[in-house]
């Protein structure tokens, strides 16, 4: 993997995916202490930013490939950025998704046209059923974060960043399996070397910090429930964790009240519609995580799919503030 890579995979996307904008806001700067410029990958076609590494992949494609189809496992996102980015190319999707996973990315992804394998998130393993199909049918596996084609994809949102403003202190990224991460920290090592990447998870599923302290690939509890359904993988990727161990400055870790009181800032202030895991690096920057040194801030807002009920639920809670006021 290197910035090549992402440049190339910048050219292959461009015609169908949405370069997403680069917001300020004067009062996120006032509440967050700094200055921020957002990054909303949820208005990136399926919602996500994860079109971009669904394409970069599918677009390279053999005819044979092609032929057979691809496979994936996804809680959602990762299902509608393949779906879609397989519709586009005329390419079979069969997507392995948990019975528990959001409806709306359930809906989404079978209304993109993808197959839909239900699995059993606690007591199954995703990656099994995958190649147990491929086995069985013929197929082409498309992983959700390790593989390079996906992270050079997803590098073209660190790539875009760095384009559109000089100087970043920080980049806060959301983080799952990893590579989103990857791929961001790998474009600002080559475009804008003194920003420092951080990785930014749910508690309870920390452990790309964790295995940023020990060196090793460490594993969250996947029985624990999480409502950043995005962001569950069980371990940092097997390709994405040596570079986000290279690159990255470190990780930060928000609760679940602090993901929801960002989902409703971003509502109520920024007028942007943030799933859960797409939150979590808002949540950082306004729960004052970063330190103080780092006065310029990139932050991704990695996903807009969110369970209209769940998002109502949350936008209608008070903030402590209020309830203090």
């Amino acid at each position: 993997m290197d910035f090549e890579a992402i440049g190339a995979a910048a050219k292959r996307i461009a015609e169908h995916a949405q370069r997403t904008p680069l917001l300020e806001h004067r009062e996120l700067d006032t509440a967050a202490g700094r200055r921020v410029f957002i990054k909303p990958e949820t208005l990136q076609r399926s919602g996500s930013f994860k079109f971009r590494g669904a394409y970069n992949r599918i677009a390279q494609l053999t005819d044979a490939e092609r032929r057979a189809g691809v496979v994936a496992w996804s809680s959602g996102n990762h299902a509608q950025g393949v779906a879609l980015a397989a519709r586009i190319a005329g390419v079979r999707a069969r997507i392995v998704m948990p019975a528990d996973a959001p409806q709306i990315k359930i809906d989404n992804t079978r209304a993109l046209g993808a197959e839909i394998v239900s699995y059993d998130r606690y007591g199954e393993d995703r990656e099994a059923i995958a190649h147990g199909l491929v086995e069985r049918d013929g197929g082409v596996i498309l992983p959700s974060y390790d593989d390079p084609h996906v992270i050079a994809g997803q590098g073209t949102v660190g790539l875009e960043v760095c384009e559109d403003v000089d100087g970043l202190d920080a980049l806060l990224v959301c983080c799952g399996g990893g590579g989103l991460s990857a791929g961001c920290a790998l474009a600002c090592e080559a475009m804008s070397p003194e920003t420092a990447v951080f990785c930014v998870e749910p508690e309870g599923y920390d452990d790309h910090l964790r295995s940023l302290a020990s060196g090793e690939r460490e594993r969250a509890d996947t029985a624990k429930p999480s409502l950043c359904d995005a962001l569950l993988s069980p371990s940092p990727g097997r390709l994405t964790f040596p570079i986000n161990q290279r690159l990255l400055a470190g990780g930060l870790v928000v609760s679940e009240a602090e993901v929801r009181a960002a989902i409703r800032y971003a509502f109520r202030v920024l007028k942007l519609v943030v799933e859960p895991g797409g939150a979590v690096a808002l949540a950082a920057v306004l729960a004052g995580k970063l330190g103080e040194e780092y006065q310029r801030v990139g932050v991704i807002l990695s996903g807009g799919n969110v369970d209209p009920g769940v998002f109502a639920e949350i936008i209608t809670e008070k903030d402590e503030a209020s309830i203090e006021e």
